[in-house]
């Protein structure tokens, strides 16, 4: 290489990354110092390897790396100049070092700009990670209440359809013994096992009993315990949408006092039926 010839990219971006032979550093140190055009496209090759340092991973420094290093430049022999008379001189013999080129600091600014970019990436992935989590505790609340809310659109659309449809059958209880006093009115739909019941002037019950309301097949089978109830200060109550098995046609109704627990036969006498 001489004065006239400029250095190729190439060159320059491995002398940028120091993985040249230090025969081709030497040179290509001494041509810079005298090219202007060649510094301007050392300063881009640069800038080039300072971007690649921004994307990479940070990796950690092995254990005991600095202590070797610091060893090996404690052992590595300094060589003093003789004087121009032959004579070495006596006493401490100051060290020269060689000029170093005004490019050498890029490469640390390069390992610490590495450095920053790793420590900025990792801290901007943890506030993505945390703010991802956040995001997923939204969903997962927003899920469970869109399930709630469809389970009881769908119950409000069961009693609607049970109330409305013509499939629904309905009947008025009354006490067996006075038919002039309590009444109960039941809307019933086999097809799906929707039942509503409504009573009004019931006799009180001490907190030792309870009303039960039973479903008697047309089958001939066992009655069905189809709710209790109670009733409140003005005599009225209710029971709206019991756990009944879908499909079963009923013959009657009916109603009995049971223990505040309730029973699973009904116990004589029946107080109120319907058919």
């Amino acid at each position: 290489m001489n004065g006239t010839e400029h250095i190729s990219q190439e060159d320059l971006a491995l002398y940028s990354m120091q993985a040249l032979a230090p025969g081709e550093d030497a040179e290509i140190k001494a041509h810079l110092d005298s090219c202007a055009t060649c510094r301007s496209t050392l300063v881009d090759a640069l800038a080039d390897v300072s971007l690649i340092g921004l994307s990479a991973p940070q990796i950690a420094i092995p254990e005991g790396a600095r202590e070797r290093f610091i060893t090996g430049m404690e052992r590595t022999p300094q060589v003093a100049r003789t004087p121009a008379s032959g004579v070495p001189r006596s006493g401490p013999v100051p060290v020269e070092h060689e000029p170093q080129s005004e490019f050498g600091w890029l490469g640390w600014v390069v390992a610490a700009a590495a450095i920053v970019a790793a420590l900025y990436l990792g801290y901007r992935d943890n506030r993505l990670q945390h703010r991802l989590n956040e995001s997923q505790a939204q969903i997962a609340q927003l899920s469970a209440q869109n399930e709630q809310m469809s389970l009881e659109e769908q119950q409000l659309q069961k009693l609607m359809n049970t109330l409305s449809s013509p499939e629904a059958r309905q009947v008025t209880l009354t006490e067996t013994k006075r038919p002039s006093q309590p009444v109960g009115h039941a809307i019933y739909m086999a097809k799906s096992g929707a039942l509503i019941f409504m009573a009004s002037n019931l006799r009180p019950m001490p907190q030792s009993k309870t009303y039960e309301l039973w479903l008697i097949p047309a089958n001939g089978k066992a009655p069905i315990p189809a709710g209790l109830f109670r009733p409140d200060a003005s005599g009225d109550a209710s029971v709206v949408m019991p756990s009944i098995p879908a499909g079963v046609q009923a013959k009657a109704f009916g109603v009995t006092v049971e223990d505040a627990q309730g029973s699973t036969t009904p116990t004589l006498p029946i107080v109120m039926s319907g058919s």
